[in-house]
């Protein structure tokens, strides 16, 4: 039997709740609103979770599973982003796991929408059910992105324990709670991984999008083969001809969907690096389920072991032991992204498909 609580004891307080009583008044949000609430981030990306049912063979979670470290994100450390939060015009609640596992995840949305933030998520669907629907579309979060590999179960089977017909059933299943809410948010996504090899699948997209009902649609490759014998599903910036035959693909497809009022938009690599980096890691950053602020997503990946190049994972402070506007400015971290700006990329960049991808 558990021992009862202390007479006159209280329960601990709820740090989202905290955070929260830090929301802006009506008067400060008045002057934001005049002068545009200009925040100089354009998004923070956050991992709620690193856990996920999933075994897509090219993710490190699967790769790495004997190693993986899979958490949910603390309260406490959510709470604590509330200063970069301010800060920024967008959080997205996605990292190295299935977000909508987090047992909170509806409450992040809400304290992210009480700092006056857009709100999105990326999900493979298999959490998606009628009540969580609901909760959704009450929340106020803007986009809702469903991962695929391809548009049909046999070209998606490289999302192993992810039917594609379970997806489809969560997307029918958003769809049925926005309508039982009369909701136009959060509107539906696809975000699709365009493996090489694969490509022909990619051609059904306008169709998909259309019994599924779904606007739009983002195309990537494969940013990150862990193994050698993966590179062959990515895309290589020396592989010009490949390229350019996924390229002609993708205009003639996303040309189908825009007759049709939807929107498909793609990233290919070119030959040579961009001088930029398309992660945007000059207006964003990265916040992991144990609280460690990072550029990016690919330079701090939880997977046990030292990144293939031999670098460490790239971290520059941490909530809730530090402030993270403190550590966005930070001389390290400045530099970090000054380097890069310029064209002297730091030693987990210089590989990395984001510096040579554009984006259609």
């Amino acid at each position: 039997m558990c021992p009862a609580r202390p007479a006159g004891d209280s329960p601990p307080a709820d740090p989202l709740a905290q955070a929260a009583r830090r929301r802006p008044g009506p008067l400060q949000r008045l002057r934001e609103y005049c002068t545009g609430d200009r925040r100089p981030l354009q998004h923070i990306q956050v991992e709620v979770t690193s856990h996920c049912p999933g075994a897509c063979i090219y993710c490190p979670r699967a790769i790495h599973a004997g190693t993986w470290r899979a958490r949910h994100m603390a309260d406490a450390t959510f709470a604590a982003l509330w200063p970069l939060m301010r800060r920024s015009r967008r959080v997205h609640l996605q990292g190295w796991g299935e977000p909508l596992l987090h047992p909170r995840f509806l409450d992040y949305v809400a304290l992210a929408r009480a700092a006056g933030c857009a709100v999105s998520s990326t999900t493979c669907g298999l959490r998606m059910n009628e009540a969580l629907a609901d909760g959704l579309v009450r929340s106020g979060m803007d986009v809702l992105a469903f991962s695929l590999t391809g548009t049909d179960a046999v070209a998606n089977a490289a999302r192993r324990n992810v039917p594609f017909e379970r997806v489809a059933e969560a997307v029918a299943c958003l769809h049925a709670a926005r309508r039982r809410r009369r909701s136009a948010t959060p509107r539906l996504h696809l975000a699709y991984l365009l493996l090489a090899g694969h490509e022909e699948s990619a051609r059904r997209l306008p169709e998909l999008m259309r019994e599924w009902d779904v606007a739009a649609c983002v195309v990537s490759t494969l940013d990150l083969p862990v193994l050698p014998e993966h590179w062959h599903l990515a895309f290589a910036p020396h592989e010009n001809e490949k390229i350019a035959a996924a390229r002609a693909l993708l205009e003639e497809t996303s040309a189908r969907a825009a007759r049709e009022g939807r929107s498909i938009r793609y990233g290919l690599p070119q030959a040579r690096p961009i001088h930029a980096c398309r992660e945007d890691i000059d207006r964003s950053c990265y916040i992991d389920a144990d609280g460690a602020i990072s550029p990016c997503i690919y330079v701090n990946v939880p997977c046990g072991r030292p990144p293939e190049d031999g670098s460490a994972p790239r971290v520059f402070g941490r909530v809730p032991a530090d402030d993270p506007w403190e550590v966005w400015n930070r001389q390290a971290f400045a530099d970090f992204r000054g380097d890069l700006a310029h064209d002297v990329p730091p030693r987990p960049c210089v590989r990395c498909p984001k510096r040579f991808e554009t984006f259609v």
